[in-house]
């Protein structure tokens, strides 16, 4: 197997795969010779070799570890279990795909009974020794022997409330003796043994105990969101202790290069005086702000600046960097890509392209196309009068409003009931994850920037607020007190993640102003990709909109929900319940001015881009009462006194129509370019509507580019019936106005047969647009709303799908299908347009696959227009 132990003066970037991103960054740090304790990896080799052999680790990787381990000894000076001057390791994980926060960590290992009397007369400071002791005990009992945490947390509060104190610095060594007796007598409770005692034993087991975090349920959760494969596995880095809690002079902190929130060019963090790493990302302790270190330790601060300054060159990226002072020294921890805000990845991206850091190309890459939609989310407006209940700190942008929960499994649910949250903590774990995703926003009364609210809540564009002290959360209870003000579950509350303001009620959002960096980002994304980028508008307003973000036409305009208007239902019943052609035709002249006007306003929009219009698309019935409710109701009709008779033989009638009407599997039924053939006057209408608007805007010296679209083609004959009615209208149309419409004709392929025969269907084709959301539909054989609901879930979690197919393009069945169709489509017309205009088109995985396949454009929703030009971009640099 590959070598499964490397100390960090053998690692470095290049081994990455092996030691992950925390286990190479220490190599390479040790090797430029920056104050990085001693340690060695445990590789992600070990770590996969441990799961395919049943999780134990060998003899032979125990020898390893143990050699090892007797470097690092002769290293530092130090033994391991040495009563006299015992060597105290750090044990933690290290992906190689970032993961913070997710996977466990162990300190202070190699403490025990004897140890901690060692190194009570090696520092002489006893409450020092036994502070590090009580923390190792409480961590190893809860990682390791799985011991919930809250039972060690309940005696350290039980300690001090009998003690009349605050906060655990003022903790004697005296009380913290105590307090290591009660944790040891908790062990006993809950294993029946007594509390390790062998350092070497501590250290197999902590190892292990980090290996099965790789897959706990936190950590799974967040791979998925972040799409990380599960067949990576963790490495683990043993690491010398170096202390922050060893007095006024040490203190240990969490700091970014620049600001994660903004992308400004100043050091960015906290740190915390007398403590271990643990409290400063756990938000035990409000810490205080980085700049505040230059007062309190003046030469730390500069040293940790320069220090700073060189790793964000070596790396050419914006730096997260963990370091303690022990004793007037300061070591470095870690260091790695700082997560950041979309707005602040775009300012970074683009500044250090300004000083000459990165170029153009790079700067592309380093923007996640996804993160794009943070900065598309609305704002408080800042002309509403708000009820300000209190301010704390603004630890991710944006703002959101909904009704308060005080726990993630509440957050979860409402949320699978289509209610907007606000989840309220004192601080969140790790185990919040799944809350924290279905949360609209999130707020905590303890922690700071660099909290784990803060850091998870900025990575997923979410708004969050986090050391909002005077907040007085009772999650018992389910209230939230702020001053005179007391709120509980399901109240609603508004949360401002840019002022760090906390609102009663709900307030009024506006939507964002886009900064310049993004606007010089996306116009260098311009000049890279290939891919033209649409939109998918039905109204002139989603047009308007998806023209100021970048759109280059329209891409799917979708007729039948000009049909849904209030005042249009009636007129849309009466053309389907007509008895007659005659009755059909005089409903559809009513409906007649109302799509031209609809046409004319988007074409207005698109002022000469191209317009892609899909003549109807869905069944009738879906039009018309449901049925379950029209039986209800004639039912209630029957047994009320009273009720005219004239009204139920109405309602009599009017079921007996929708029956008529009704499919049994409507996907499959009479909808699209079939109901098109049964009924032409309804496609006519529509092509009427079409050339009649193009020729009101072409009067107003505006240039039109409409594309008409026949839906749902499975055989080329459709396609050329229907063609024949556009192009007879379009000369009728011509006739009267004396004005002839440039105009193209195709189809949407969205059934495997319109891709298997696209060469017979290119010739009565100007184009092809896939239609990837029903296209997925008729591969699979799924509907999408019924798989959703019972079973896509359960083939996800069980890995039986990768992915859902209805959100990333299933490239190896249905994006096959889109690649025969563009292939044989073009062998017919080499020059024949091609693109997307499912939902796919807006997704950045199915960009590639579009940009792969040749496409020439995809179609998406106005507020994907920006991530879909950014990640056209990225898939051409690839």
């Amino acid at each position: 197997m590959s070598q499964a132990v490397i100390p960090f003066l053998e690692g470095g970037l290049g081994r990455k795969d092996l030691m992950g991103g925390k286990g190479a960054n220490l190599g390479e740090m040790t090797k430029a010779g920056l104050p990085v304790p001693q340690g060695f990896t445990i590789t992600t080799a070990a770590c996969l070799e441990y799961y395919a052999s049943g999780q134990l680790l060998t003899e032979e990787r125990k020898r390893e570890i143990r050699q090892a381990l007797s470097a690092l000894e002769e290293q530092t000076g130090k033994k391991l279990g040495d009563p006299s001057d015992p060597l105290l390791v750090s044990v933690r994980s290290g992906a190689v795909i970032s993961m913070p926060g997710m996977m466990d960590t162990i300190l202070n290992l190699g403490l025990n009974d004897e140890t901690v009397q060692g190194l009570e007369a090696l520092t002489g400071d006893p409450r020092f020794a036994r502070d590090c002791y009580r923390r190792f005990i409480q961590m190893f009992s809860d990682v390791v022997l799985g011991i919930p945490l809250y039972r060690f947390e309940r005696v350290i509060e039980s300690k001090k409330e009998e003690l009349g104190i605050q906060s655990d610095i003022e903790v004697s060594a005296e009380d913290w003796g105590s307090v290591i007796e009660s944790f040891k007598q908790i062990v006993r409770e809950e294993t029946g043994e007594p509390f390790p005692q062998d350092p070497m034993n501590q250290l197999y087991q902590s190892i292990l105990a980090v290996f099965d975090s790789w897959n706990n349920q936190r950590a799974r959760i967040y791979r998925k969101i972040h799409q990380i494969p599960d067949d990576l596995g963790t490495a683990v880095n043993v690491q010398r202790m170096v202390f922050g809690n060893m007095g006024n002079d040490s203190g240990t902190g969490v700091a970014f290069t620049r600001n994660p929130s903004t992308g400004e060019k100043h050091l960015y963090g906290e740190f915390l005086i007398n403590a271990q790493g643990e409290d400063v990302v756990a938000g035990i302790r409000t810490p205080e702000p980085i700049a505040a270190l230059s007062q309190r330790l003046p030469r730390i601060y500069e040293e940790f600046r320069r220090i700073s300054t060189q790793l964000e060159v070596h790396y050419r990226d914006m730096q997260d960097i963990e370091f303690t002072v022990e004793r007037g020294k300061l070591y470095i921890l870690q260091t790695r890509s700082g997560k950041r805000t979309a707005r602040a990845a775009v300012k970074i991206a683009t500044d250090m392209v300004e000083e000459g850091v990165i170029d153009q190309k790079t700067a592309l890459k380093r923007v996640d196309p996804e993160q794009l939609d943070q900065l598309l989310h609305r704002r408080v407006d800042p002309d509403a009068s708000l009820d300000v209940l209190v301010k704390g700190l603004p630890a991710s942008p944006g703002a959101a409003s909904g009704q308060i929960v005080f726990d993630a499994d509440t957050a979860e649910w409402q949320a699978q009931k289509g209610k907007e949250v606000i989840l309220v903590r004192m601080e969140t774990t790790p185990e919040d994850i799944h809350g924290m995703v279905s949360a609209r926003g999130i707020l905590t009364s303890r922690g700071g920037m660099t909290s784990h609210a803060a850091v998870v809540a900025r990575g997923m564009g979410k708004p969050c607020i986090c050391g909002c002290e005077t907040a007085q959360i009772d999650s018992k209870k389910k209230e939230l007190r702020i001053g005179s003000a007391l709120l509980r579950e399901g109240d609603v509350l508004s949360i401002d993640g840019g002022t760090g303001e906390v609102i009663r009620g709900e307030v009024p959002l506006i939507d964002p102003e886009l900064s310049e960096e993004f606007q010089r980002l996306l116009r260098w994304a311009d000049e890279v990709r290939r891919l033209g980028i649409r939109t998918n508008a039905d109204t002139p307003e989603d047009a308007i909109q998806a023209r100021e973000f970048g759109a280059e036409g329209v891409g799917l305009c979708r007729t039948e929900h000009m049909f849904m208007a209030t005042d249009r239902v009636p007129l849309v019943r009466e053309m389907i319940l007509a008895e007659t052609t005659e009755e059909r035709q005089r409903a559809l002249a009513k409906l007649l001015p109302m799509q031209t006007a609809d046409f004319a306003g988007i074409f207005r929009a698109m002022e000469g881009l191209p317009v892609t219009i899909r003549l109807l698309d869905p069944p009738l019935h879906e039009f018309l009462p449901n049925l379950e409710d029209l039986l209800s109701e004639r039912v209630r009709l029957q047994v009320t006194e009273g009720v005219d008779q004239k009204l139920i033989q109405e309602k009599e009638e009017l079921l007996r129509k929708v029956r008529k009407l009704h499919e049994s599997n409507p996907m499959l039924g009479h909808r699209g370019c079939r109901l098109g053939l049964i009924h032409p006057e309804i496609y006519a209408m529509q092509v009427e509507a079409i050339f009649q608007a193009a020729t009101e805007v072409i009067g107003e010296g505006i240039a039109v580019q409409p594309e008409i679209m026949i839906p749902l083609v499975g055989h080329v004959n459709e396609l050329k019936e229907m063609r024949k009615l556009v192009e007879e209208t379009e000369i009728q149309v011509a006739q009267r106005s004396g004005k002839s419409i440039p105009y193209t004709v195709g189809t949407m392929i969205e059934v495997p047969r319109a891709a298997l025969t696209a060469a017979e269907i290119a010739e009565e084709a100007d184009f092809f647009s896939f239609g990837t959301n029903d296209l997925t539909q008729t591969t699979f054989g799924y509907s999408r709303d019924d798989a959703e609901g019972k079973f896509l879930h359960h083939y996800i979690e069980g890995k039986i799908l990768p992915e859902n197919p209805f959100i990333r393009l299933d490239s190896d069945g249905v994006g096959r299908l889109v690649s025969i169709g563009v292939q044989e489509g073009r062998k017919t017309k080499p020059h024949l347009k091609t693109g997307i205009c499912g939902e796919h088109g807006g997704e950045k995985h199915s960009i590639h696959f579009c940009h792969r396949v040749g496409l020439d454009y995809v179609s998406c929703s106005p507020f994907r227009v920006p991530l879909a030009r950014l990640a056209a971009a990225q898939a051409a640099l690839s």
